[in-house]
């Protein structure tokens, strides 16, 4: 044998003296099926409370302030009397009225009289045709000035009754703006302020996308316009966690602010026990599409490459493959998944850094459970655009 082949045969030899080392292990990893769900989408607001009815009360005659019949910050009804002008000028007045007007139905009765003889005198040819004619006259005249004598009763009247002023709406009163022996003008002076309570207003502002979104959606028959239909609207305080307040919607404004891009709105609330007050914050969200069919998965199922956002699925073979989905907001805890995934897919749930597409693993099957209650109200049929929240039907 020449030199190299010996060489040969010892490398050989060496080689086989250590074995290969054996593969590595499949990486072990847990997978689940997504939990399959109709749902509906919610589009987030944030607004204030408003009154339906702010009254700033101002009295309806002048005169000096003797009373004040409330107490600062409390409830009132509607007619309750707050506040007494000085009546005593008034009811003078009314009484004079009064005797104006008993006087004027005296003379129209003379008149009457007067007038009663003259067409029997007439008749008679004992009185000339200019002195009937004169009686008739005076006669009417004093049938209007009776009328003018009662308007004056009744003015007086009403001047006298505006001198105790009562709450033209039921609501919740503000302080005083005035104390006991101030002179009031007549519809000038404010007294107080009265805001309504019961049913209360949400006030907030949508942008053009979102308005332009809803149209859309009513052109299609997926999800009825707020300005003809009231759609249901949940609402969260600063200090709350859920949205215990539900109302559903009432106005959408008739034109686009130039300034800001957005169009007012509103939703009504029942408010029986005056919990919520005008001016108060709150976070609505807003029905924001039909019903559809949707993926639900842990968060820490999804990563982003870039711009995408993948999943690992595993086959039957136990091969790990990416899949691009769309993903929408959380519903009882866990993402939505708008696209991408089927329910018949086995999603890998951990251990996805280690992975490549290709790879074999040895998947434990586990099963997803929700991570949140189910709180939102169902809703009413169709198909889904985006949103900012959601809620299983």
């Amino acid at each position: 044998m020449t030199r190299r082949s010996l060489i040969v045969l010892a490398l050989l030899l060496v080689a086989g003296c250590h074995p290969q080392p054996p593969a590595p292990a499949k990486p072990h990893v847990s997978a689940a099926h997504p939990i399959v769900r109709r749902v509906v989408d919610w589009d987030d607001y944030v607004g204030r409370f408003q009154a339906v009815q702010d009254v700033t009360v101002t009295p309806r005659v002048s005169g000096t302030i003797t009373q004040v019949l409330f107490r600062d910050g409390q409830d009132v009804k509607a007619d309750q009397p707050i506040f007494i002008v000085d009546p005593r000028p008034f009811r003078a007045v009314y009484l004079q009225a009064r005797a104006n007007l008993a006087k004027a139905r005296a003379a129209q009765a003379n008149a009457a009289i007067q007038a009663a003889d003259g067409a029997k005198l007439i008749k008679a040819n004992a009185l000339s045709r200019e002195v009937y004619e004169s009686r008739v006259a005076a006669s009417q005249s004093a049938i209007a000035d009776t009328e003018a004598a009662k308007a004056a009763v009744e003015s007086a009247r009403l001047d006298l009754e505006f001198t105790t002023v009562h709450a033209p709406v039921a609501g919740r009163i503000s302080q005083r703006q005035v104390s006991i022996g101030d002179i009031v003008v007549a519809n000038t002076t404010p007294l107080t302020r009265i805001v309504t309570l019961d049913p209360i207003w949400f006030a907030f502002e949508g942008a053009e996308s979102f308005y332009l979104k809803y149209v859309r959606q009513d052109q299609l028959g997926e999800r009825r316009s707020s300005r003809y239909a009231a759609n249901p609207v949940e609402i969260q305080l600063a200090d709350e966690t859920d949205y215990p307040h539900r109302g559903h919607m009432a106005f959408v404004d008739n034109a686009i602010d130039t300034h800001s891009g957005t169009i007012k709105a509103y939703a009504v609330l029942a408010n029986p026990k005056g919990f919520l007050t005008p001016g108060m914050f709150g976070r609505a969200r807003l029905l924001g599409s039909g019903t559809y069919e949707a993926m639900l998965i842990p968060d820490e199922a999804i990563v982003t490459d870039q711009t995408r956002r993948l999943v690992y699925v595993v086959d039957k073979n136990g091969a790990v493959a990416q899949r691009a989905v769309e993903t929408g907001p959380l519903v009882i805890g866990l993402r939505v998944v708008k696209s991408g995934l089927k329910g018949s897919d086995v999603v890998v749930l951990d251990g996805l850094a280690s992975l490549q597409p290709g790879a074999q693993v040895d998947a434990s099957i586990v099963k997803i459970t929700a991570r949140a209650a189910d709180t939102s109200p169902r809703s009413s049929p169709l198909t889904a655009p985006p949103s900012a929240e959601a809620s299983p039907r």
